[in-house]
Formats: C-alpha cells, sequence, structure tokens
C-alpha cells in the first residue's frame, strides 16, 4: 500500500509514525507548503508523546504542490493532516483523485464542508474516516465494551474533561484563529463530544456555558447532553490552561453496579470499580488511538470484514452537536440538536 501524507506538522509527523509502523505499508510522499515545517522535524510537539525527535524520510518524495504528489506519488491512500479550514477542499481533491482518506478531526469548520465531504466520498467510492482517535483510544474502547456488554447495569451519569495549554503554548499560530482552527470547541472539546455520541447516540439537546476569548470565541466550556431518559451526561473541555499545568484527560462513568474511572495521569489508567470485590485493572489492546485508527482504517482498505467505528456520517453529527453547543453557550439557552 503506498501512502502519502498532506501536511506535516504534528499530527503529520504522528501520523508518519504511525504508517510506518505498518507491515505491508510505504509512505512515499509527503505534501508540505511551508519549509519551515520539515525543516523543524524535530520540533514535534503535541498533547500527547509520540511525534518528537528527528525523521527519517530517506525515500519519501517531499512536494509542495499537492496536485504533483497526487499525480506522481501512485497513491492508494492519504492522510490529510492540515489546518481544520483546509480538510474539505483536500479531502475532496484526494477523494477525486481516487484515494481513500483519512482525514484529521474535525471532519471540516462547518457542516456545509462536511456534506460536501460526504457527497465526494459516495462519489468517489473511495473510504472516508475521520480521525476520531479517542474512539480508538485503549481506555475509551474498553469503557465502551464495558457498557455495551451490560454486567454492571445501565448508566446512571456520565462527566468527560479534557484541558489544555493549546493558547498560551500555541499563541499566533493556526490554531488560536478560529476561522482557521473553529478553536477550543471544535478542536480540542470535539473529542468528548464525538465519544459523547459513540456511547449514547445523538442527544436530543444540549445546554452549555462558556467563558469566552477576547476575540468572541471559546476557552472554555461545559456542556449538558440532554437524552429522553434520566441519565446525567457532561463533558467539560477547555485550552486556556497555564504551560505549567499541561494537558489532562479523564472521565468518569457510574453504572448502577460499577464505576468506571479513567485519568491519563495515573496509573494504572483505567480502574473498574464494582459495587462488590476489589478495584479492577481490566486489560487494554495495545498501541495508542492514533495507531489503532491507521490500523483500522488500512483493514477497511484491504476489504477485511471489520464494520466502522467512525463513519463520516457520525463525525458529520459531532460537528453538529458542537455547533449546537456553541449556539447554546452564546445565547444562554438549551438548543435542540434534532
Amino acid at each position: 500500500m503506498r501512502v502519502g501524507i498532506v501536511g506535516f506538522g504534528f499530527m503529520g509527523r504522528m501520523h508518519y509514525r504511525c504508517w510506518r509502523a505498518m507491515e505491508g505499508v510505504d509512505v512515499v510522499g509527503i505534501c508540505e507548503t511551508d519549509p519551515g515545517a520539515m525543516a523543524g522535524s524535530a520540533k514535534g510537539r503535541g498533547n500527547i508523546a509520540g511525534a518528537e525527535g528527528e525523521v527519517d524520510l530517506r525515500g519519501v518524495g517531499i512536494y509542495s504542490d499537492i496536485g504533483e504528489m497526487f499525480a506522481r506519488g501512485r497513491l492508494d491512500a492519504v492522510s490529510i493532516t492540515v489546518p481544520t479550514h483546509l480538510h474539505a477542499p483536500w479531502t475532496i481533491a484526494a477523494l477525486e483523485a481516487g484515494l481513500h482518506v483519512l482525514c484529521e478531526k474535525p471532519m471540516a469548520l462547518n457542516l456545509a464542508d462536511g456534506e460536501r465531504m460526504i457527497e465526494a466520498a459516495d462519489r468517489s467510492g473511495k473510504i472516508l474516516q475521520i480521525g476520531h482517535c479517542i474512539r480508538f483510544w485503549p481506555e475509551y474502547a474498553k469503557a465502551k465494551e464495558i457498557i455495551d456488554g451490560g454486567a454492571h447495569g445501565r448508566v446512571i451519569a456520565a462527566t468527560f474533561q479534557r484541558l489544555a495549554a493549546t493558547a498560551h503554548a500555541k499563541t499566533g499560530s493556526w490554531f488560536t484563529h478560529e476561522d482557521q482552527s473553529g478553536g477550543m470547541a471544535l478542536d480540542l472539546h470535539i473529542h468528548d463530544t464525538d465519544f459523547v455520541q459513540h456511547l449514547f447516540g445523538l442527544p436530543r439537546a444540549v445546554r452549555s456555558h462558556g467563558a469566552p476569548t477576547p476575540g468572541g470565541g471559546l476557552a472554555h466550556m461545559v456542556t449538558h447532553y440532554r437524552y429522553d431518559d434520566d441519565r446525567l451526561v457532561t463533558a467539560e473541555g477547555g485550552w486556556a490552561m497555564t504551560r505549567s499545568f499541561g494537558f489532562e484527560m479523564r472521565f468518569l462513568i457510574v453504572l448502577e453496579r460499577a464505576t468506571i474511572a479513567f485519568d491519563h495521569a495515573r496509573r494504572p489508567t483505567l480502574r473498574l470499580c464494582p459495587a462488590d470485590g476489589d478495584v479492577i485493572a481490566p486489560p487494554l489492546a495495545e498501541g495508542d488511538g492514533y495507531s489503532r485508527q491507521i490500523e483500522h482504517f488500512v483493514r477497511r482498505i484491504r476489504g477485511e470484514s471489520v464494520p466502522p467505528v467512525i463513519t463520516p456520517r457520525q463525525a458529520w453529527d459531532s460537528l453538529r452537536i458542537v455547533e449546537a453547543e456553541r449556539e447554546s453557550a452564546r445565547k444562554g439557552t438549551e438548543v435542540s440538536v434534532g
């Protein structure tokens, strides 16, 4: 399988690491319009480790024009790891070039662009997978497995938290420009919004509260996802934490006969606390969400009988939920997701 990567920032390098570890896969091309990004290949820094250090690019074609890479690279698939406002046009270009596409999350800046991406995938007959890596993260995947198994009863309450220092750490970058990244809600908080949808389906409505940025975006927000039963589901996201705080992600899920607790800074990271008996550290799949999502993508391309963990429409729905959250925070009222 011949693979290209469009964009070589932190996520591009992360995808490069994961692709290189796959058997039967060759990364044959990288397209990056910023020469500084290639020169700074040792500087990859994000919330999760794995993209740091020097990168061996021997044998990899380096392009500054996406069309040239598509024309000359003889690619089968491509990772789109560019700023969010470029997701739609470059994903559509890749699909129209006959390539399978793994596009980083969020799907797009708005629903209209997301719809265009879905239509392009349908026309091409190629696989479009959006990189909602949390669905593949071992602790999150295990939590869903436990919940779906039903042995501990139904979910009574669940809360998710994701906090970062992005606003301070990446001042002046595209991340802090809402028209390029979608801001904190679309870049960071959507991870948990998507996982809420993965666990429970579409909420009936959302009620959000937000702390604004000076530019009118959201620095921090908390959302209550309303369902037709009485379960309490909330998620908190913020990226205005100080540099010394760093990054934290966690969740707490309360079932009728057990509690599931995850904190990426604890050991063990995942604990199952049953009503009877001692705390259990459930066995987890190997790897991280990035590598496991690429493995899943490859298996689907190869025609293996695996149902998609994330569909383009589900990624679009997560975008739709976040749009309702932002509207709710702005208006100070509950907003229907519909």
